[in-house]
């Protein structure tokens, strides 16, 4: 069975840091890019972060730079995205999401996904 499986979401202080996970199973990550978009309440979903499995390419949303870091553990078939200097404005359920293939992770939020994992929700306060 085909699923990813967000988890790592919870409620810090600004400031703070979190580490959301995406385990996938059922395909190998080798072989997608992976996303993390997330939406909060009246906001459209945005893309936040990518990796593309096949070569390691990395993106980031400029609203992340420089306090988000993806990653991926390819023995664990898992992809991580650590969030440091965490703001109010990054409160939002965070999704991830597969697409097969090297798509071009900027344009990431356009494609059709494949696969979309349950929301894990962040919540910072001030």
């Amino acid at each position: 069975e085909v699923q990813l499986q967000a988890s790592g979401g919870g409620s810090v202080q600004a400031g703070g840091f979190l580490r959301l996970s995406c385990a996938a199973s059922g395909f190998s990550l080798g072989d997608y890019a992976i996303g993390w978009f997330r939406q909060s309440p009246g906001n459209e979903r945005e893309g936040v972060s990518h990796l593309r499995g096949g070569d390691g390419t990395t993106y980031y949303a400029d609203s992340v730079k420089g306090r988000f870091t993806i990653s991926s553990d390819n023995a664990k078939n898992t992809v991580y995205l650590q969030m440091n200097t965490l703001k109010p404005e990054d409160t939002a359920v965070y999704y991830c999401v597969a697409k097969r293939g090297s798509p071009y992770l900027p344009a990431l939020y356009y494609c059709g996904m494949d696969y979309w994992g349950k929301g894990t929700l962040v919540t910072v306060s001030s």
